[in-house]
């Protein structure tokens, strides 16, 4: 079965309630488009032959072929409908993931209709058969998605003999639209792996999709989406080079432990990310403003703590530690500001 097949299948299958309030890629539609721009450059090519000719010719006499000429050609109307309508998408697409994946692991920040639903739920089915069935939605459909962006780009760079769609995939992970490099992906895995370890959680098909091995010299967490596709995510701090401890994810997706973190933004422990400056920049790729959005790792942070108790012990009292240090300095300093001495 094509992909464009299983797609609209899985569009119109059980899904349907949850996508109802939900963004997908408009994957035949933006198919349609480049259909008729190669149509269009069927009819043009028509009247371009000899001149596709002289410059075989050319390239002949030269030797050597111009990649570039081929590479850079691109498509106006394609460019203008094409790309902001993916845009709009993969960002609508990212923020109902986000809020979904909230709702899930912090029930209690829900309100109004969605919380009176979310109880309701409650009555008639056990909490494992909720997480399981929201999980495998959350994660069918950041998959499909993420599928669809990727094929529907690799058409577009085909038909127009460029590196557009290749370049615009590059922009997307500069923007923080890369669906699958969300690190509310890792905090939904993570919170799978502990379900599974609790005595809620019971092992199974869905719950072998997640694994998590913090003992390499390479702490990593792996997530099976499907039989063919696998990603791993490096649990490391960057700067400690430690396991992440505390994890913060910047907005950049940049996984730091809080002390690294805080330490990079000149900022104190107590004061948190929040506190820095919009002008800090993340320690590994520079871009700034990333602090100000950070995300609170809970659930990888009780991952670690289960799996390395000793580890993360000692990390609690060294933090605990640096806290009450930098506390006194700081209150002392504001103690002579005030009063002189």
């Amino acid at each position: 079965m094509k992909f464009g097949e299983a797609f609209s299948d899985y569009l119109r299958k059980d899904r349907e309630r949850f996508l109802d309030k939900c963004s997908h890629v408009e994957y035949k539609r933006l198919k349609k488009v480049l259909k008729k721009c190669r149509v269009c450059r069927a009819a043009q090519q028509h009247h371009d032959e000899e001149e596709e000719e002289e410059e075989e010719e050319e390239i002949g006499r030269n030797g050597a072929l111009d990649l570039c000429s081929f590479e850079s050609e691109s498509c106006s109307l394609c460019d203008q409908m094409f790309f902001t309508e993916l845009t709009k998408e993969a960002s609508e697409i990212a923020g109902c993931f986000i809020s979904r994946v909230r709702r899930l692991l912090h029930p209690s920040d829900s309100f109004g209709l969605q919380r009176y639903l979310w109880r309701l739920r409650h009555c008639f089915m056990d909490d494992q058969q909720i997480m399981i069935q929201e999980g495998r939605l959350l994660l069918d459909y950041i998959t499909m998605n993420s599928i669809a962006i990727r094929k529907i780009l690799k058409k577009y760079d085909k038909i127009h003999r460029s590196v557009n769609g290749r370049n615009f995939k590059t922009k997307m992970r500069a923007e923080h639209l890369e669906l699958l490099q969300s690190p509310w992906l890792i905090e939904l895995a993570a919170f799978y792996i502990n379900l599974s370890g609790s005595s809620i959680g019971e092992p199974g098909e869905f719950f072998r999709m997640f694994s998590c091995d913090l003992c390499d010299t390479q702490p990593r967490m792996i997530i099976m989406l499907s039989d063919c596709v696998m990603y791993e995510y490096s649990l490391t701090c960057s700067i400690c080079l430690e396991i992440v401890f505390n994890p913060y994810a910047l907005g950049c997706g940049h996984l730091f432990c809080k002390e690294c973190a805080c330490s990079a933004a000149s900022v104190l422990l107590f004061q948190g990310l929040k506190a820095a400056s919009h002008e800090a920049k993340c320690p590994v790729c520079r871009e700034v403003g990333v602090y100000s959005n950070a995300v609170h790792m809970t659930g990888l942070d009780l991952l670690v703590k289960n799996r390395c108790k000793d580890y993360w012990k000692d990390r609690l009292r060294a933090e605990r530690a640096v806290m009450v240090k930098q506390s006194k300095r700081y209150w002392e300093l504001q103690t002579v500001t005030v009063f002189g001495y």
